[in-house]
């Protein structure tokens, strides 16, 4: 409202025939709508707002990001007053699908959400320290949840979307994280086209590596079936039931749990299929209920297998939601639960819409887990969830083993199975590619076409060379790629033997080097070589290198058993017969010297062996050219 003041100034003037300059008189107008601030003098050169005008947002990073908060009210919670993973599942698919539709411009739906490992539990049962009132530990009424989306890499129609999750506390101002999630969402056009996505350009170090290692997380989720199926084959047929004392097992058919939903519209999304997060809202709470059944208590939600979208349902869709217990190991149990959709009541055939695992355990009051009781399977399809769910396990294991191994253990090998070749393949070519997006490379040598460059980070010293060759980068990236050649360009390979031929794309190699360790014995190598070729435009051709331990190549007294942590060569293609060479080494304890020797100028071996390398390329690729020929 217009002030006293200013009303009482303008009556005086009036009143005394005094002439009411217009910006007064306009201010005094504009008040009477509900200004209360004089008018402010615009700066030279500032431009004239024009009327209705809004000030545009200010720019984010990663224009797809989308940051929620959401506050934890009685309606979200459990019977213990703690975050129901059902609600939070919502929220999580809900941010997720926000991203994807707005780098996509058009409606996304959920293909699939990757295993979701709960770094914070949150649904702890309560506890009571002694001297406090509250010992929750989970994400409780009055508490925030925060949430952060954004695309990590759009491939043709699909896109990758990360979301981490953390919780803080508006009383102490505790922060703590959750989890971490990989979900892939498809972009659809007009009666559900597939929709063709623009890429999307990293643009920080960390979105860098995120885009990065958004192929190889792609191409673990595309073969995940056949590293099960593998594992099942060559695994016994016969199923040993585990012996626990004072337990008798628990035929599994008691923990079976069927429940029907009917998707009304408050359970659709905006483009009128049955929200995503619903659907995994309703799972979680079968799989929580046959959980009970096993162990007669209130379990924890540990960690989700792959939720896998196969198709969509609408309003008016009968949900049936099947859950049973597939097999309980010492201190946890693995939950099968699916979902099934029919349109209506007289319908025979149902479609299966979503299928996932889950891990529960039950904590005592000191926030252990307790040993739950065997299960007994169902002949038939019971036996083959049975020994399905010890496979995953088994994979669980082997990838926590491979992802959590710090460089900074020794040995800093990890053993080689077949069971645990994808996610070692996986983790090779992640950490080569992360080394390459570091951002604070720093060039330390160069040396007419070779350059060389230095990255030290924490406690390690990594080193890059490259050059350019006139050589196609497909050509160069397979001669690159065959260890058995490379004593023909460096003078530090004696010999390397392909042990086993894993697949196309991984060969393990037994290699056998010139140098001599400090007991003045040549050095040898188990080393895992995984190769890739570009996933789309502006990729590099990638051949990734670490050491792994193999039973049919144990460490002999001829030699020092060496190990690399991370080392490759990435290949750019400049034009049709150029590429940029670059080869990246993470140095370990016993090359330090010899790469600290190079960077001070004390030695030229580094450059010297690269111009070795460019004259074997150049050599070699005529050659290549005849053999790919006469193929």
């Amino acid at each position: 409202m217009l002030s006293f003041f200013w009303l009482r100034c303008l009556l005086k003037m009036v009143k005394e025939n005094i002439v009411v300059p217009e910006e007064i008189l306009s201010f005094c107008c504009n008040g009477l709508q509900g200004s209360t601030s004089p008018p402010r003098a615009r700066e030279p050169g500032e431009r004239e707002e024009a009327p209705g005008a809004m000030a545009s947002p200010s720019p984010t990073g990663n224009p797809t990001e989308v940051q929620m908060s959401q506050l934890v009210l009685p309606c979200h919670t459990n019977h213990r007053g703690e975050l129901s993973t059902g609600q939070l599942l919502k929220w999580i698919d809900t941010a997720a699908c926000l991203s994807a539709e707005r780098h996509a411009g058009c409606p996304c739906v959920t293909a699939s959400m990757d295993d979701i490992y709960f770094e914070h539990t949150i649904s702890q049962p309560y506890i009571n320290p002694p001297g406090q009132q509250d010992g929750r530990n989970g994400v409780c009424v009055g508490q925030v949840v925060n949430i952060k989306a954004k695309v990590n890499r759009a491939f043709n129609s699909s896109m990758e979307v990360g979301i981490q999750v953390s919780y803080e506390d508006l009383c102490s101002g505790k922060h703590c994280s959750i989890c971490k999630a990989y979900a892939t969402f498809v972009a659809q056009g007009p009666s559900g086209s597939k929709v063709k996505l623009k890429p999307l350009t990293p643009q920080t170090e960390e979105e860098k590596i995120e885009h990065s290692i958004a192929a190889e997380r792609r191409r673990m989720r595309l073969v995940h079936k056949d590293t099960l199926k593998d594992l099942l084959t060559r695994s016994p047929r016969e199923t040993e039931l585990e012996t626990r004392d004072g337990s008798a097992a628990v035929p599994a058919e008691k923990t079976r749990v069927e429940s029907v939903e009917l998707v009304l519209p408050p359970h659709a999304n905006h483009q009128g299929n049955t929200f995503g997060g619903q659907i995994m809202a309703w799972m979680e709470n079968v799989a929580t209920i046959a959980a009970s059944r096993l162990c007669h208590a209130h379990p924890t939600l540990r960690a989700i297998e792959m939720f896998h979208f196969r198709g969509p349902s609408q309003v008016g869709d009968r949900l049936v939601l099947k859950a049973i217990v597939n097999n309980a190991f010492k201190n946890s149990m693995e939950v099968g639960v699916c979902a099934e959709a029919y349109g209506q009541e007289m319908s025979v055939s149902r479609r299966h819409i979503n299928s996932a695992f889950m891990t529960f355990v039950v904590l005592d009051q000191e926030g252990q887990p307790r040993t739950l009781p065997m299960v007994a399977p169902e002949p038939g399809d019971g036996v083959r969830r049975y020994r399905e769910a010890s496979a995953r396990k088994k994979i669980r294991l082997d990838r926590k083993y491979v992802v959590s191994c710090k460089q900074t253990e020794v040995p800093l090998s990890v053993p080689w199975d077949q069971s645990n070749k994808v996610y070692l393949s996986y983790n090779n070519v992640s950490a080569l590619k992360t080394l390459v997006a570091k951002a604070n490379w720093a060039l330390a040598r160069e040396k007419e076409k070779v350059r060389m460059y230095t990255l030290e980070e924490d406690k390690f010293l990594s080193f890059r060379i490259e050059m350019s060759v006139r050589i196609a980068a497909g050509r160069a990236f397979s001669l690159l790629s065959d260890l058995r050649r490379r004593h023909e360009w460096d003078s530090h390979y004696a010999s390397a033997e392909l042990v086993q031929q894993v697949d196309d794309d991984d060969m393990i190699y037994h290699v056998v080097s010139q140098t001599l360790s400090h007991e003045n014995k040549p050095q040898d190598f188990v080393i895992l070589a995984s190769r890739r070729k570009p996933c789309s435009k502006g990729d590099p051709y990638v051949v990734a290198f670490r050491s792994v331990t193999l039973p049919t190549h144990p460490a002999s007294t001829s030699f020092t058993r060496g190990e690399t942590i991370c080392s490759g060569f990435c290949i750019w293609p400049e034009s049709e017969e150029t590429s940029k060479v670059a080869y990246y080494n993470q140095a370990t304890p016993g090359y330090l010297n010899y790469v600290t020797t190079n960077v001070a100028g004390l030695s030229s071996n580094f450059c010297a062996t690269f111009e070795a390398c460019e004259k074997f390329l150049l050599k070699n690729k005529e050659d290549l050219i005849v053999r790919l020929q006469d193929l």
